[in-house]
């Protein structure tokens, strides 16, 4: 009996013995930095307002990555640069675009060119004409009769139907996040089968325009009071060319138009849409800068941070991921205000293309650590102890996906506990995907995306023109900087790198395609 009461008695011990150690004090002083003194609304506004739209290879996305730079620089970050990671295509910008109605009466619509469509080659009046489906047949039914012709498809859906549901929510803090599915998750085969489906809208669209079309108006697929997604097509790639002006109008707008030209109203609309076309330079670039190790024997060992730079252009991609780089530069101030002197040298890597498949990720990585499609891996990659990556919108951290590395499940329990009263406590086996964390996953080294609160990030501003510094949240974004900056210094200054799951076998990386997105 003495002997078991003794080994009772021993179990809490060899518990605390074995649980993460974590420097109380110096998540004081992160708690304090990035709570109380906060940058996260200085940086918001100049990535968002100042810089504007940063559509990938953009004169946009090039004036903001510019400015990381030298903020980056300012704060006293070293190599600070824009990388190139390999070629992306022909750089494009809006300088001008309306569209409105004309007859039977005159009034601006809600509406936004598709990104990389091309101009009107001036202000256009024309008529309107109604395709049944966007088809070749449907074209050639038309005949003539489309020359000159702007074009609307019959809507999806022809009525607006009343939404009751809230467009902002948070998990419960009840929630038990150990169940969260997979997120986002996607095979390479499911997305490779739309190579055929692009490549079909591509010639209906080229078909359209030899018929004469002046423009296409694309109806909005999901979005409503005036919440456009326009996103955009692959005309930015090598041996494709926009056919025709395409332009994506508000779902009211199109039910209007579609209203009248049922009832047999003559429609007339003026149309100006000037866009601007660069191909001097056709690389994509990323930006990185970085806190240097001090440890003699850990300094050339990395511990990285990121999200994507790059924004689609109807808004100024505050949410999308405007958002994730704002947190992740406030980590890097946050650490360098506080004079910390990791061990491991500090990384943070924003990235170009993510919109367009991961581009600007995959290819700094391919650079740097190897390609998942053979596992032939560099010296480099033995050297990264951790990515961290935020790019679900500005809700706060609520967890942490541990993409299945079991491993270090513990040891981010253990860094969560300082922060359990801000609201995050949750880890997951789970994976989440469809960002910047796969590509360093993909050739094994341990790559992390936090759980964050929805807000309104898929109903309202993930690739639409509402996506702008009026839909960030301000004190969730502090609190998800304090936390990552917690989890990075700690990532810098533990003994051992962070574990890491088996290698996974040599396999083509999922948005590794044949065709441009």
């Amino acid at each position: 009996m003495r002997t078991l009461i003794l080994v009772l008695l021993l179990i809490p011990f060899c518990l605390l013995a074995q649980q993460e150690p974590v420097d109380q004090a110096m998540m004081q002083k992160i708690r304090t930095e990035g709570l109380e003194h906060s940058q996260i609304p200085v940086i918001a506004h100049y990535l968002t307002d100042v810089n504007g739209p940063r559509l990938t290879n953009s004169p946009g996305y090039t004036h903001a990555a510019k400015w990381v730079v030298q903020t980056l620089k300012q704060w006293g970050l070293q190599n600070a640069a824009m990388e190139p990671w390999g070629q992306f295509g022909k750089s494009w910008s809006l300088t001008g675009s309306y569209l409105a109605l004309k007859t039977p009466y005159y009034q601006p619509l809600i509406a936004y060119p598709k990104a990389w469509s091309t101009g009107t080659k001036g202000p256009i009046t024309a008529p309107v004409v109604l395709l049944d489906t966007l088809s070749e047949a449907a074209i050639d039914k038309l005949g003539a009769s489309i020359k000159g012709k702007i074009v609307i498809v019959r809507p999806r859906d022809t009525a607006l139907v009343s939404n009751f549901k809230p467009f902002a929510t948070r998990y419960a803090d009840t929630t038990d996040f150990s169940k969260l599915p997979d997120m986002y998750m996607l095979e390479r085969d499911d997305i490779a089968k739309y190579g055929d489906f692009f490549q079909k809208l591509y010639a209906v669209r080229k078909h359209l325009a030899a018929k004469g079309a002046a423009a296409l108006l694309n109806a909005n697929l999901h979005g409503r009071d005036g919440t456009i997604f326009a996103d955009g097509r692959m005309y930015y790639a090598k041996g494709y060319t926009s056919p025709l002006p395409e332009v994506t109008v508000s779902t009211e707008d199109m039910l209007r138009l579609y209203r009248l030209l049922r009832s047999s109203q003559p429609v007339q609309l003026e149309m100006n849409v000037k866009a601007k076309w660069d191909s001097t330079d056709t690389k994509g670039y990323n930006v990185v800068g970085e806190i240097p190790g001090t440890d003699n024997e850990l300094k050339n060992q990395v511990v990285m941070l990121g999200g994507h730079l790059d924004s689609w252009h109807s808004g100024t991609g505050a949410t999308d991921d405007g958002a994730g780089c704002i947190v992740m530069m406030e980590v890097m101030r946050i650490l360098k205000t506080l004079g910390v002197q990791p061990k491991r040298t500090i990384r943070i890597a924003l990235w170009g293309g993510e919109e367009q498949g991961l581009l600007g990720s995959f290819g700094y990585v391919k650079k740097h650590y190897g390609n998942p499609a053979d596992m032939k891996l560099t010296a480099e990659q033995k050297n990264v102890s951790a990515y961290y990556n935020l790019d679900n919108g500005s809700g706060k951290i609520r967890g942490i996906y541990l993409q299945n590395n079991e491993a270090a499940g513990p040891i981010f329990r253990s860094w969560l506990e300082p922060f359990a009263d801000l609201g995050a406590t949750g880890i997951t086996s789970s994976n989440t995907g469809s960002t910047d964390h796969l590509s360093f996953d993909a050739v094994g080294i341990p790559g992390f995306q936090f759980i964050q609160d929805p807000l309104e990030y898929e109903t309202k501003t993930h690739h639409s023109n509402m996506d702008t510094y009026d839909h960030l949240s301000m004190d969730d974004m502090k609190q998800a900087a304090t936390i990552i900056a917690a989890f990075v210094y700690n990532t810098a200054m533990r003994p051992e790198m962070m574990p890491r799951k088996p290698l996974p076998q040599p396999s083509r990386f999922v948005f590794d395609l044949d065709f441009p997105l």
